[in-house]
């Protein structure tokens, strides 16, 4: 917590991976409510995703828990986020335990909402009825904010990560209010593109879920301990490399910042995929790629013409 205290207070629960458009609606939702109630808009969250504890495979993250924490802010500003380490003992805990000893006893709920979906307690034994059953014991209300749907179904953080997986970033865009973002440090490489006229900022460690081979138009910010700032337009490559035989197997994510002439190694930086431009392929040698680089660069300056630093955002573009 952040030293808040006792201050009685509405409590909204989830992951809120990827703080899509339906979690914005609720975060607004929070907002409005708190305010009307005079109570603390407050958020219990979890760290690691739950997956990774109960055993199943976790998915890949949208956000990372910084990103995440700047984006909640964004959509609720002054909520207090209790990030939860979520561990086998919180886990094991019943339904009447977890209402207990953290929304009643940590968090001092005064009203709960969830999702209609929303599950709790040892084996996800709880559902929202129990929770309203519980809150009438304990002194809460108990609300459930509709899920956001369209024709094609739920809006949820497995819908994004499957739009992202296929390739559809304007279908990711338009379900999370925002481009989807990667982000890293930036590492030193072999320089090749030095070598053909394309210097490349290669990121390291890549945690969140990342798209098909190919290239891609993005923008790019710098982050830092005060924030994000925008820093360049680019043109960035996700694959193997299939040109160089003598390439790294391993996946790189690899981005050409345009108009920037800047030492960035240890850097981070983070990575608005602004649209796909096309598969990543093999090259009759570096001449043959070269040219097509130049094509790809030229296409995403198109793409990009019109975006600017967005002061709403505070400088970053997203």
């Amino acid at each position: 917590m952040t030293g808040t205290g006792q201050q009685p207070s509405l409590v909204v629960i989830g992951n809120f991976d990827g703080v899509h458009r339906g979690h914005q609606a609720v975060l607004e939702a929070v907002s409005r409510l708190s305010k009307q109630r005079g109570l603390l808009p407050r958020m219990l969250t979890f760290r690691p995703h739950p997956g990774v504890t109960l055993g199943r495979q976790a998915p890949a993250l949208l956000t990372t828990m910084e990103r995440k924490l700047e984006l909640i802010e964004r959509a609720c500003p002054g909520i207090d986020v209790v990030v939860r380490k979520f561990t086998s003992d919180f886990a094991s805990q019943t339904p009447e335990a977890f209402v207990e000893r953290v929304l009643v006893g940590e968090l001092y709920a005064t009203v709960v909402m969830v999702g209609l979906n929303f599950r709790f307690g040892r084996g996800r034994a709880g559902a929202f009825g129990d929770l309203e059953q519980l809150g009438e014991c304990h002194g809460f209300e108990a609300i459930a904010e509709p899920l956001v749907s369209d024709s094609q179904g739920t809006w949820s953080s497995s819908r994004v990560r499957e739009l992202i997986k296929t390739g559809d970033l304007d279908g990711a865009t338009e379900m999370l209010g925002r481009p989807h973002t990667l982000s890293g440090t930036v590492g030193r490489g072999a320089q090749r593109g030095r070598t053909i006229g394309y210097p490349t900022c290669n990121l390291a460690d890549v945690p969140e879920a990342l798209p098909p081979f190919g290239v891609y138009a993005v923008l790019v910010d710098r982050v830092t301990d005060d924030g994000a700032q925008a820093l360049a337009k680019g043109v960035m490559s996700f694959g193997v490399r299939p040109t160089l035989p003598d390439a790294d197997p391993l996946p790189l994510v690899e981005a050409h910042l345009f108009d920037l002439d800047e030492d960035l190694y240890g850097q981070r930086l983070r990575v608005h995929l602004m649209a796909r431009q096309r598969d990543e392929l093999r090259f009759d040698g570096l001449a043959a790629l070269r040219t097509q680089i130049d094509a790809d660069a030229a296409e995403a300056r198109a793409l990009l013409a019109s975006w600017e630093p967005d002061p709403i955002f505070g400088g970053a573009w997203a």
